[in-house]
């Protein structure tokens, strides 16, 4: 088994929790309503359009164009994004902070706007503590494209076979299997530090 494994980690839903739900719970409490909002105007097609790049005051207005009748609710996505993410998975930031003391490289790959991952690096300081990052509308290419991780394998001298990749989407695992990067499908409840040792990271 190759030495000094270098784990990879997705960010949301694996170092931070993010759902839309925790913000529209409170601004839209008609459960039918509020799915209906999320499945036909604040999609996840519209939203990640801005981790492939757009700028948020871009797809506000787009959508407030289309939407006029929700344009509080729009507006909520960009203003209080904050509130889609309540927090960290702290034993996901356990395991992150367990590699660094011993010296190990991290890295990530994650699907993030530019703006939103600009404001996390503050509120979520350990978020800097990567040797390397890959943020998705920095390149204009989103997971689950192998683009992206060919990029963080080319930006920082790494080679697939000494990458474990965390993930909690299937697709994006697939992707990194696809470049030939042993991986891990986050799906709660999960002992990550165990499964990173079992395809041998030093943990």
């Amino acid at each position: 088994m190759p030495a000094n494994r270098k784990v990879v980690f997705d960010v949301g839903n694996v170092l931070l929790r993010w759902d839309p739900f925790h913000l529209y719970r409170d601004l839209i409490p008609n459960d039918e309503k509020r799915s209906w909002f999320l499945q036909n105007v604040c999609t996840s097609a519209w939203n990640l359009e801005q981790d492939r790049g757009r700028p948020w005051t871009e797809a506000v207005a787009t959508l407030i164009a289309a939407h006029p009748e929700w344009e509080a609710e729009i507006k909520a996505f960009d203003e209080r994004w904050h509130e889609t993410v309540p927090g960290t998975i702290e034993d996901s930031v356990a395991v992150l902070a367990d590699l660094k003391a011993k010296g190990e490289q991290v890295y990530a790959i994650t699907n993030f706007s530019r703006e939103k991952w600009a404001e996390c690096l503050i509120r979520f300081p350990f978020l800097q503590s990567f040797d390397g990052v890959i943020v998705s509308a920095h390149e204009r290419l989103l997971k689950p494209d192998p683009a992206i991780y060919n990029v963080l394998l080319e930006r920082y001298g790494l080679s697939a076979g000494e990458c474990i990749f965390v993930d909690d989407s299937a697709r994006n695992i697939e992707a990194a299997r696809s470049v030939g990067m042993q991986a891990v499908h986050f799906v709660e409840p999960i002992d990550l530090k165990a499964e990173l040792r079992g395809l041998g990271a030093n943990l």
